[in-house]
């Protein structure tokens, strides 16, 4: 029972920080959204000492006004995802730690289910994300604007399914061995 006890501790962690996580990104996602809306009514508007915001962008980080707006979407649609991934994580984690053990067909599957979120919401990320880029290209006259990188997203959600797997085989045995 000590696996079992270390399991527990591992999740408990692992609720928190996928809670932190959650915090985090719904900060991020407003902080994006007041920083778009600062930018749609008017980086010219914005006077800091008869400075302007967008001045300041283009003249000191030498960056188009289309590369802000860019950064600024990217970021918000990285924190969309992140919301849905960690919200996933954090119900995993509460259920795994109600019952006691990640040996339950209902946790394998929300494990599982949270390993397809990994690979498909940075798809879908990247998917909205070209669209964004496409109109900004256009409204801006820049092709020279960031992309989106899906990084170790795929790894981590085959990694998940098929821990799933092995928490389902682990439930199905015990029910079997009973």
């Amino acid at each position: 029972m000590k696996t079992l006890s270390t399991i527990q501790t591992l999740s408990k962690i692992a609720k928190i920080i996928s809670k932190i996580i959650l915090i985090c990104s719904i900060v991020g996602l407003c902080l994006c959204v007041v920083g778009l809306c600062g930018l749609v009514l008017g980086t010219e508007a914005i006077k800091l000492g008869g400075v302007t915001v967008e001045g300041l962008i283009r003249d000191n980080a030498n960056l188009s006004q289309g590369t802000v707006y860019a950064g600024v979407i990217e970021g918000a649609i990285c924190c969309v995802g992140a919301i849905i991934v960690s919200k996933a994580a954090v119900n995993y984690f509460k259920k795994e730690l109600d019952d006691g053990t990640p040996f339950t067909l209902d946790g394998a599957k929300q494990v599982t289910r949270l390993g397809v979120l990994s690979i498909c919401i940075p798809v879908g990320e990247q998917v909205v994300y070209a669209i964004a880029k496409a109109v900004l290209v256009r409204a801006f006259e820049d092709s020279a604007l960031p992309g989106l990188e899906i990084g170790s997203s795929v790894a981590i959600g085959v990694s998940l399914i098929v821990l799933g797997l092995i928490f389902k085989y682990g439930a199905e045995t015990s029910k079997t061995g009973d």
